[in-house]
């Protein structure tokens, strides 16, 4: 596993509802983690407010799944284009409502991936971002 070869040990913390958010960062803190990487799922997007609100005061650096998040306060977002993600979807309902089947469907995998970069929250938790992330970042917010 890549994160032996590196030296790094994961740990999951489970969250399942909105009020397990605070013994999360808690435990995490407790733990002397180091970073923290959010999980794509409702209940992480809906909270992003929340989550980027406790990272800041853990003084927790952590990686989300969507560009929301640093729009929120995060520290950086790496994954899907949202945007590209609900066109192929409308696509795909169009075929759908057309008379396709949804079995008889191409399975397709996202082809665009956003890095947003926020300094501001970099700065304000003591980090520098090298310059080759931000010079590959889709959008760095000062």
């Amino acid at each position: 596993m890549a994160a032996q070869r590196l030296g790094v040990s994961l740990e999951a913390l489970e969250v399942q509802r909105p009020e397990d958010f605070e013994a999360a960062f808690a435990t995490a803190k407790q733990r002397n983690t180091q970073a923290l990487l959010a999980f794509e799922d409702t209940l992480t997007f809906t909270y992003r407010s929340r989550i980027t609100a406790l990272a800041a005061s853990s003084r927790l650096p952590v990686m989300y799944p969507f560009r929301e998040f640093p729009d929120a306060g995060g520290l950086m977002s790496y994954g899907a284009s949202p945007v590209l993600v609900q066109r192929r979807a409308a696509a795909f309902v169009d075929k759908i409502l057309k008379g396709a089947k949804p079995a008889d469907l191409p399975v397709e995998q996202a082809t665009k991936f956003e890095l947003v970069v926020n300094v501001k929250v970099a700065k304000a938790l003591g980090l520098t971002v090298p310059p080759s992330l931000l010079v590959q970042a889709d959008e760095v917010i000062e």
